[in-house]
């Protein structure tokens, strides 16, 4: 027997599809919390997309291995641009849609721990503002996040 959960509330034990029809249907709310299987299914989805795109690429370029997609940032490229290839545009414009709900599930996930989502700027204090907001994302919820649902 399954409960439903309304999208307000992180879905705690969320499978893979559960996570990544919430991550789009809370496109853009960043209030609220997300659970840690919202969270790393969602990473593991776009991960999988990451690894389709660079697998189509010398498919369709055969200049591909000089310009890969970037999986941590795409829009990063070594070398010349990802614009390059057909499949470089199509990743750019994926990695577009998805920057605010990337953001925004990265937010509400710190929420989840009891965090402010701000702590998501972290990430730019060189090595250790990644390291620092993985660790936090690996946490486990914390019942005083609730103050961060409305």
């Amino acid at each position: 027997m399954t409960t439903q959960t309304t999208l307000s509330a992180p879905l705690y034990g969320a499978s893979f599809p559960q996570a990544v029809s919430r991550f789009f249907r809370k496109y853009a709310t960043f209030s609220g919390r997300a659970s840690r299987s919202e969270y790393w299914w969602w990473v593991l989805a776009n991960t999988l997309v990451a690894v389709a795109f660079n697998a189509l690429g010398p498919v369709t370029d055969p200049q591909w291995d000089s310009r890969p997609v970037n999986l941590l940032s795409p829009f990063a490229a070594g070398g010349s641009f990802p614009l390059a290839s057909p499949v470089g545009v199509a990743f750019l414009i994926y990695a577009t849609a998805i920057l605010i709900p990337a953001l925004a599930l990265t937010w509400r996930r710190l929420h989840d721990t009891d965090r402010s989502g701000a702590w998501f700027f972290i990430v730019f204090v060189p090595i250790i503002g990644a390291i620092v907001l993985f660790v936090f994302t690996v946490l486990s919820a914390r019942p005083a996040g609730a103050r961060f649902d409305r």
